[in-house]
């Protein structure tokens, strides 16, 4: 049977072994996990009707996105998300095992239109299938032309415009219960990191130094004076779910259920821009390559955007 159950490995397992023309033709491919016997009978039944016809010269052999997808996980096991992205993929297979890139536009608009996630999520979930697309065809030369040149994402407007204030970040740190979660908080919001870079920061000369940002590039923060006594608590040690957990229940306690620890760095631009930083300075602090990224964390108060537009029209001040 061209469909049988892979008890080694719990999947259902797609074999093909004819004779065609003279030749023997022979595939054995592994079915993604959670699939049903009748979604794996479907598979079966369009596979085989697509390798008859290829290996019997009715259709021009077209290169898989199966094929794109396992160079693009062989390449790219060095990157930090690797994991995350073997998880995207795996995420929509079912819609792309055994398609030709060529169907790349078609399986994405499949995928948006019978989508039961958040729209953020099957944005990146697609921007990771183009990237493995992108990279077969530049890097492996597996189609003539790029492939993901008619692929559409959705569009999504996700940018949280949620901020605290030194104040609400007190009242946290007062309600928190855990020690490494308060030195957390406060550096957090006095710095601009992410949780994630308070285990990996180094502390070189006063300064929040990350040699491995998420954009690869390295990044160098000055300690504000209200946490230089924390700094030999750095970097973090411990779960980093121990004090996402920590934080929530302390944000419950005085009232900012709505806050995420990741609003904390929000914040940090927040009290930047509204002391009359510029949005380049601010978005040098947060390691910012795009000046969109600034733009969306940045939030400037009306107090702020009137004495800016009450400079309008007014003689600069003459020099003592």
């Amino acid at each position: 049977m061209p469909i049988r159950w892979d008890a080694r490995n719990k999947r259902w397992r797609y074999e093909f072994d004819r004779y065609l023309q003279g030749r023997r033709h022979r595939l054995s491919r592994l079915l993604p996990r959670g699939w049903s016997q009748a979604t794996a009978d479907a598979y079966e039944r369009k596979e085989t009707a697509r390798l008859y016809a290829v290996a019997s010269g009715l259709d021009r052999p077209d290169q898989l996105i199966d094929q794109a997808v396992a160079l693009y996980l062989r390449d790219k096991t060095a990157l930090k998300s690797y994991k995350a992205t073997a998880e995207h993929l795996a995420a929509t297979a079912w819609a792309w095992v055994g398609q030709p890139i060529s169907a790349l536009p078609d399986v994405a608009r499949h995928i948006i239109a019978t989508a039961e996630t958040a729209p953020a999520t099957v944005r990146n979930r697609l921007a990771v299938l183009k990237a493995a697309c992108r990279w077969a065809w530049k890097q492996h030369a597996l189609t003539a032309d790029d492939p993901t040149q008619r692929m559409q994402l959705p569009a999504v407007r996700n940018e949280r415009q949620v901020y605290i204030t030194r104040e609400g970040m007190l009242r946290a740190c007062r309600a928190c219960t855990n020690w490494t979660a308060q030195i957390a908080i406060r550096v957090a919001f006095y710095s601009g990191l992410r949780l994630g870079e308070l285990y990996r920061v180094r502390i070189e000369r006063g300064m929040l130094v990350l040699h491995d940002t998420k954009n690869r590039d390295s990044r160098a923060v000055p300690a504000h004076p209200r946490i230089r006594h924390l700094l030999r608590y750095l970097p973090l040690t411990g779960p980093k779910i121990t004090v996402q957990r920590a934080w929530e229940r302390a944000r419950a306690t005085v009232g900012l259920g709505d806050v995420h620890f990741h609003d904390l760095r929000h914040s940090a631009a927040s009290e930047m821009v509204n002391a009359g930083v510029d949005l380049h300075t601010v978005g040098a602090v947060l390691g910012h390559r795009d000046a969109r990224s600034t733009k969306r964390y940045a939030h400037l108060t009306a107090a702020t955007l009137g004495a800016a537009v009450d400079r309008i029209g007014r003689r600069p001040k003459a020099a003592a």
